[in-house]
């Protein structure tokens, strides 16, 4: 009754619902392993929001000697750890990094490099202010930056992708993203490979600056697809079996009458 799926154009037919069960199941693995990269991510922020803050120097590889130069980026795993270190703000090669939205309003977040004891510095995203007067580019008013030694506890983020070239405006760097090798070449002194997320600092900040949100990865969505493109496969195999099954069988035939009502009178309508 099958042998018609040795026909080359059943075999055909096999052929391309095998080959798009496999996509879409490589689609779905695929996804399972963002879901699962995404979910190493939030754990890792998870588990740094209780952590003990460690000592800059002993949690990330310094920065070598050469002035302008960033230094080592750390491995990916040492990202959103807490570190702790003490130095002096640098409020001559202030950072604005404009276009940043916090709360769903549009303004500049505030990078500073604390130069250390031995001369080199880490960049320290202070947090958010809003623009001045004028528009979302209008250059902000920045709190004083404070004086002498300063301690600072933050989050370990990597440079952000597509950096831009910083450009110094009205006695400040200006850039739109966050690339730590980009913005080192600026400056007079070796920089760490990584800048740090404020999370606290004494003397305390001024409060002006709101913090930088950290956002979780949506590994949920991921997980969406992965039941979605393995839906996809299976409904792919059930639908050549359902349409083999009617090639074989032909489809039913509506029009018959049961033989149990052969021979009953025709129904009339009451008088």
């Amino acid at each position: 009754m099958y042998r018609f799926l040795l026909t080359p154009r059943w075999l055909g037919i096999l052929a391309l619902t095998l080959v798009a069960a496999t996509v879409m199941v490589l689609l779905g693995n695929w996804q399972l392993s963002r879901y699962q990269t995404r979910s190493a991510i939030n754990d890792q922020i998870d588990a740094a929001t209780h952590q003990t803050p460690n000592p800059l120097t002993e949690a990330l590889p310094g920065p070598g000697s050469a002035p302008g130069t960033a230094g080592q980026v750390p491995p990916k795993a040492t990202e959103w750890t807490r570190v702790t270190t003490t130095g002096r703000y640098d409020s001559d090669n202030t950072v604005l990094v404009r276009g940043r939205t916090v709360n769903s309003r549009v303004g500049f977040e505030v990078v500073t490099p604390l130069v250390l004891a031995d001369g080199s510095a880490v960049l320290v995203n202070r947090g958010w202010i809003p623009p001045a007067s004028g528009g979302a580019t209008a250059q902000p008013e920045v709190p004083a930056t404070p004086t002498g030694q300063v301690t600072v506890v933050g989050r370990v983020h990597m440079s952000e992708s597509r950096p831009d070239t910083p450009q110094r405006r009205n006695g400040y760097i200006e850039t739109r993203r966050i690339g730590v090798p980009q913005l080192a070449a600026e400056l007079p002194y070796p920089t760490y490979g990584v800048y740090l997320l404020l999370d606290e600092q004494n003397p305390p900040a001024d409060p002006v600056f709101a913090a930088i949100p950290i956002k979780h990865e949506n590994n949920w969505q991921n997980a969406g697809y992965v039941i979605q493109w393995w839906l996809f496969a299976l409904m792919t195999l059930v639908g050549f079996g359902w349409l083999a099954r009617r090639e074989a069988h032909g489809p039913p035939d509506r029009s018959a009458v049961p033989e149990d009502r052969l021979g009953e009178p025709t129904s009339t309508s009451p008088a």
